[in-house]
């Protein structure tokens, strides 16, 4: 389909995936008129920052870290909850501070993700046929309340509000004790050879945010001032339409700081496409094995035809073992066409298997022979990785086999919390900034 004049509401004329059905569309324009009336949830000015953020990303200049749940539960929406997310990303982005040598572009899956795709319309629960979950921005995760609900639009957005303030607060108030290196307990690494060399690197973070607190440098105070910015799905795209708002002749969706498409959604003809491409964001697209390397092209002319950078991320996909014969095709197209793109790496999609009892996992392992093979793969094609995406939490969850706890399939039932996808836990996500560090650092001294 040619690339004609866009309007907000022009997406509206695509056809559109992964959408629910709701019983009474009347409500449903009542709830979008209640969110529509209500303060955005971010900033177009701080869009603008994330997307110069990415642009230095995608120099090489910086590091994207985007991680969080796979879908945010409105009972989360809590002190606890928040904070241990917080906590995590901090952590990581330090550690990947100190390997890379260079500012992390903090990126949550936070303050808005709460509706995900799904494979089909009904799912098998305890036998009976129900329609599935979406998410708590369009149905309830109990039996009885699968039906899509209207009301859960505005409180979707009553609760991306809450989040996102409480995350101001705690990053404008200082959160410290909470991620300061001096206070970190590497415990749950059993190896204590592994151990004692990330207490080393430890020890060299903290060396050099003394050297930066006495120096004055403004910016890299980490332990006192953080940049943290949201990000979610744009599944809904009504909901997202909500939210737009025109500044400076421009149009923002500003729901969140940074959206992507998903897998399921990106068709250059699709509505979702259609929308993403007439605003200012920055747009994430994830990119798996079906998409061929030509479409790719055309999927990325289409969202971005000005090439801006910092404009369009590529998330990839692919499970570990298709990552050599998939993304060597995807990079040279790209480079062929001479488009300004950030690369992220997502490791988690691809490698997902269920057990014999029937629950979703994610091997450790796995997911770092992918973020290897993705590395591996940019070095040799004289490309680099700008970034990763991470489904993970600050909690002690068992959803991920393997990892520091050595968890194995019969531990999964002890704390298995996810309503979607399987997350890695505060150790295993811990664990994997160290190896990352590792690798980056590694990477900087053949520069």
């Amino acid at each position: 389909m040619p690339i004609t004049s866009w309007s907000p509401t022009s997406w509206r004329e695509r056809p559109i995936r992964q959408q629910p059905r709701y019983d009474d569309p009347a409500a449903v324009e009542r709830a979008l008129a209640v969110v529509r009336s209500l303060p955005p949830l971010v900033a177009p000015g701080e869009v603008d920052t994330l997307r110069a953020r990415l642009a230095a990303a995608s120099r090489g200049d910086a590091f994207l870290l985007q991680g969080g749940d796979c879908a945010e539960r409105f009972i989360d929406c809590s002190d606890e909850p928040i904070e241990n997310k917080l906590k995590i990303l901090l952590q990581m982005s330090l550690v990947l501070v100190w390997g890379a040598r260079m500012p992390v572009v903090r990126v949550g899956r936070i303050g808005g993700q709460y509706a995900k795709p799904r494979s089909a319309n009904t799912e098998l629960v305890d036998g009976q046929e129900v329609a599935s979950y979406r998410g708590d921005h369009v149905n309830g995760f109990g039996v009885s309340e699968r039906q899509p609900d209207p009301a859960r639009l505005v409180e979707a957005h009553m609760r991306s509000a809450a989040t996102l303030n409480y995350l101001r607060a705690l990053v404008d108030g200082g959160f410290a004790d909470l991620h300061n290196p001096h206070h970190w307990d590497l415990a749950f690494v059993r190896d204590g050879e592994r151990r004692a060399e990330y207490a080393t690197m430890v020890d060299g973070l903290l060396d050099a945010l003394s050297f930066f607190e006495a120096t004055g440098v403004r910016g890299t105070s980490a332990l006192g001032s953080v940049e943290l910015f949201a990000s979610h799905e744009g599944l809904l795209l009504a909901y997202e339409e909500a939210h737009l708002r025109k500044h400076r002749d421009r149009w923002y969706d500003l729901s969140g700081h940074m959206l992507w498409i998903g897998d399921r959604t990106r068709q250059i003809d699709g509505a979702h496409v259609e929308f993403f491409r007439g605003i200012e964001n920055p747009i994430g697209v994830k990119v798996g094995p079906s998409l061929a390397p030509k479409e790719l092209v055309s999927l990325v002319r289409t969202l971005e035809p000005q090439n801006r950078a910092g404009r369009v991320t590529l998330i990839t996909r692919y499970g570990a073992d298709k990552v050599r014969e998939v993304l060597p095709g995807h990079i040279a197209a790209i480079q062929r066409a001479g488009l300004d793109v950030l690369w992220s790496s997502d490791p988690m999609h691809g490698n997902t298997h269920a057990t014999s009892t029937g629950l979703k996992t994610r091997t450790f392992d796995r997911i770092l022979d992918e973020l290897r093979a993705v590395f591996q793969v940019h070095a040799e094609l004289g490309t680099h990785l700008g970034g990763v995406h991470f489904e993970l939490t600050g909690d002690d969850v068992t959803e991920c086999v393997g990892g520091p706890q050595q968890l194995s399939e019969t531990d999964l039932a002890r704390s298995y919390q996810t309503p979607c996808d399987p997350r890695l836990n505060y150790s295993q996500s811990l664990e994997l900034a160290f190896m990352l560090a590792q690798r980056l650092h590694r990477d900087q001294a053949r520069r």
